[in-house]
């Protein structure tokens, strides 16, 4: 019993570490005030920069490296379509995911089945995961920076007052969270499936970003959503073994509980609990 509890726990730390990575990102970027539904595409580009770095170079840490960089610069092409040109957040985003999917696909045609022959360990990345959850929360909360970032996101108006670049600001969190997107996509094709499948995040991104939600844009609470979040994925496929239910129910599952979960969160949440310019733009002289 205890071995299959510990077991649990350890395949939920798995899969729940993609998912803190994104959720963290995402978090990050909407303290600023930056919405982006791009984290999927971010996720893809990110897992097959990794996997073809890694194959053709050999080097785990390049591959991890340029992971980061595939995910900050599409982010960053987000950052230029709605900070600098004003384009509908949203749209943009979705669009970012649509190219992401697409061009990794597209490119990632040959090396649609190859297996790396060394994969990364797990635990680094998931070790990396709890330390910069913890990390976040003591510079949102403890550092003038922080707070900076938290300004930016709830009243860019007064931050802009201030001395602040709203517009510095929001671009260095867009790229911080298209970095963490990244490095999830590449844990995803390194460590937790050391290959390259068209599709491999498998929605991932999305549930992501809805954590960010469920969680409160708390980092800490962003640990123990995606634990939880990483149980119930090893549950479903547990469950799956030992079931005459159609697996598309259980496949199903996390996606329906998100929902199911941000319908609570909408019935009971108080006023404030998001960042107040959240998805509002803001440009110098304009209150």
């Amino acid at each position: 019993m205890i071995d299959e509890m510990l077991q649990a726990l350890l395949r939920a730390l798995s899969f729940g570490t993609p998912l803190l990575l994104a959720c963290l990102g995402t978090l990050v970027n909407e303290r600023a005030g930056v919405v982006n539904l791009g984290v999927e595409g971010m996720m893809a580009l990110g897992a097959l920069t990794a996997f073809s770095v890694a194959t053709e170079t050999e080097s785990l840490w390049l591959a991890v490296a340029l992971s980061l960089v595939a995910g900050a610069l599409a982010a960053l092409l987000h950052g230029f379509v709605t900070l600098t040109l004003r384009a509908n957040a949203y749209v943009s985003g979705l669009a970012l995911t649509m190219l992401g999917l697409g061009v990794s696909g597209l490119l990632g045609n040959r090396y649609e089945g190859a297996i790396l022959l060394e994969p990364a360990p797990e635990l680094p990345f998931t070790v990396a995961a709890g330390v910069l959850a913890v990390g976040l929360w003591a510079f949102l909360y403890a550092t003038r920076p922080g707070l900076v970032l938290r300004s930016v996101g709830e009243n860019p108006a007064a931050a802009d007052v201030l001395g602040v670049s709203v517009g510095g600001v929001r671009y260095l969190a867009v790229a911080f969270g298209g970095a963490l997107a990244g490095l999830a996509g590449a844990f995803l094709s390194l460590a937790y499936r050391p290959a390259w499948t068209d599709g491999m995040t498998a929605g991932l991104g999305w549930i992501a970003v809805a954590l960010v939600i469920f969680v409160g844009w708390s980092p800490l609470r962003a640990v123990l959503g995606s634990l939880f979040f990483g149980l119930l994925y090893y549950l479903q496929f547990r469950l799956q073994d030992q079931s005459r239910v159609p697996t598309e129910l259980f496949a199903a599952m996390p996606y329906l509980l998100v929902v199911g979960v941000l319908a609570l969160a909408g019935l009971r949440r108080t006023q404030g609990s998001a960042p107040a310019a959240l998805g509002k733009p803001y440009h110098r002289g304009e209150r």
